[in-house]
């Protein structure tokens, strides 16, 4: 069975959306699929998400959250790309303060009984049940929830305002309120030694992981069919892929990563390895963990070659970041490392 419809089979058993981690120790457990490499929760989160990429609203999933996914044809799941709230009825007579919408009730439950702590999203659905202040006709009110509120965070953003609620990764939610104000400076110290972090756990990752990572990663930015290559005989070539910009322009790429350490920087000779391994039409992509020294920059931009595009490590933490890979924002503008985030390998 292919990843694809192993997904489907556990999210519908389910019922509500689940971390790519949590599907594929779900798919595995069962023996619906095995995968081959040592990061198969990257790997499903890249097919997922290539999938949703490729096929729109004809996907069978929706990305709710980071690495986070569930099936679109759920009774909360409209034809866009988020669930929608469920109707809420009537509140009944005995529970006045029934049929607060899904964030009002977030906020009362995690003021009761947060404690100034983080709640996961089940258990703030749970609580504001039992409590009656939600009231839905919905199948999937945990869904329902987390989308909600992590549509509100995201909207708040784009008006530059204070979000009311702050993600904490893996399905946890809590207020800003509890979080200090002024902070900016100490903010940017913690993030670089985040980002210090995470370039070290890249580092210490083993060479298969480091490319199932990338990939998955690549399908964050946009690519579609992005497949992890051979071990051996693969021509230099890692990861190759198609980069869709607007759903009109499509460039196939192929991608050659080195995890390298710092300062042990990509020469020249390495651009030209990978400019000889291209297949027709195919562009290139050098991603990794070091720089490039001058000549390979100045190589990769020949105009009377095929240009060759560079990532370097600065860049390619960023990017993870970005797209919360590794990482998880305890606030908007805090981020912290995913425990869970592989450890263990060699570097050149």
């Amino acid at each position: 069975m292919d990843v694809k419809t192993a997904a489907i089979q556990v999210l519908q058993q389910a019922g509500t959306a689940l971390h790519a981690k949590d599907i594929a120790e779900q798919i595995m457990a069962a023996g619906l699929w095995q995968s081959g490499g040592k990061t198969p929760d990257a790997t499903v989160s890249a097919r997922l998400y290539s999938d949703i990429k490729s096929n729109g609203d004809k996907s069978p999933f929706v990305k709710v959250g980071p690495q986070t996914f569930a099936l679109r044809d759920s009774t909360e799941i409209s034809s866009g790309a988020a669930p929608v709230p469920a109707a809420v009825e009537e509140a009944p007579k005995h529970h006045p303060n029934a049929g607060f919408s899904f964030t009002d009730c977030a906020q009362k439950v995690l003021e009761e009984f947060g404690g100034k702590k983080p709640m996961h999203y089940k258990e703030i659905t749970e609580k504001a049940l039992q409590k009656g202040w939600l009231v839905t006709g919905g199948k999937t009110p945990e869904a329902t929830m987390y989308a909600q509120v992590i549509t509100e965070i995201k909207r708040q953003q784009k008006r530059g305002e204070r979000p009311r609620f702050v993600q904490h990764g893996r399905g946890y939610v809590g207020l800003s309120q509890w979080m200090g104000r002024g902070l900016a400076f100490q903010i940017e110290q913690h993030n670089h030694q985040v980002r210090k972090v995470l370039r070290e756990r890249l580092l210490a990752m083993k060479p298969g992981e480091f490319e199932e990572f990338i990939s998955q990663l690549l399908a964050e930015m946009g690519f579609e069919m992005v497949e992890v290559t051979k071990l051996s005989g693969d021509g230099g070539i890692d990861v190759r892929g198609t980069l869709v910009v607007g759903a009109v322009v499509r460039i196939k790429m192929a991608v050659q990563v080195k995890k390298w350490k710092l300062k042990n920087n990509i020469q020249a000779p390495v651009v030209q390895q990978v400019r000889g391994s291209l297949g027709a039409h195919e562009q290139g992509l050098i991603i990794t963990t070091s720089d490039f020294s001058a000549g390979a920059i100045k190589e990769a931009a020949q105009p009377d070659k095929t240009p060759i595009a560079l990532m370097n490590g600065e860049q390619l933490v960023m990017l993870l970041m970005e797209h919360g890979i590794g990482v998880h924002r305890s606030t908007p503008d805090l981020f912290e490392i995913d425990e869970e985030f592989a450890m263990g390998g060699d570097v050149k």
